[in-house]
């Protein structure tokens, strides 16, 4: 029996790398797209390498590190840069997720943390789709108070990711984050147990 490959994902402030932390301390494997995306880029390996190839010594740091906000106003502006960057580090990124689906024991439950999970058509690639659910206003509310942002900022960042409704309609199961801590774990727990029972009843 292979490891159960659950898909979680949220919009942005929804509290899904909450969610995430919490899994990881109930004993999943979680795999972190956008972490990965950073470890196949940082200093010393063939992923930067071929970044600096494609981008030009500019977009290093004096450190030797990626500059992410100087390639980010390249690509961000320029779809077919954009393309030129996926097309390196989107199969570094599939192949070290592979790895670690592989390095799984059989009885594990692989939570695969992807924010872009609707917007990708993703849904079909794991056994079960987590999505963690907040109301926009209740978003807007957290990105401002903890992240600093504007509150223009922050609905044009949720107004730039899928609907609520878009994620609802692929959920097997929702975990409604609008509440405390403490209800979050609560409704965690309750996932966890339903998970473990999926991964048994397979």
């Amino acid at each position: 029996m292979a490891a159960l490959k659950v898909g979680l994902t949220g919009g942005i402030g929804s509290g899904k790398s909450e969610v995430s932390k919490r899994l990881a301390a109930h004993g999943a494997i979680v795999i972190d797209a956008d972490r990965i995306a950073r470890e196949v880029v940082e200093p010393g390996t063939p992923g930067l390498a071929r970044v600096v190839e494609e981008f030009g010594p500019e977009v290093l740091r004096e450190d030797g590190s990626l500059d992410r906000p100087r390639l980010g106003s390249i690509v961000f502006a320029d779809p077919e840069r954009l393309a030129a960057l996926n097309a390196i580090v989107h199969p570094l990124v599939a192949a070290r997720a592979a790895e670690l689906q592989d390095a799984a024991p059989d009885d594990a439950i692989v939570v695969y943390d992807v924010p872009l999970l609707v917007e990708n058509d993703l849904a079909g690639q794991y056994e079960v789709v987590v999505v963690v659910d907040a109301a926009d206003e209740i978003r807007v509310d957290r990105l401002t108070r903890l992240r600093g942002m504007s509150e223009a900022d922050a609905k044009a960042r949720i107004a730039a990711q899928a609907t609520r409704e878009d994620r609802l309609r692929v959920a097997d199961i929702v975990i409604v984050n609008e509440g405390t801590l403490e209800e979050l774990q609560a409704r965690v727990d309750e996932v966890w147990d339903e998970l473990r029972a999926r991964a048994a009843g397979r």
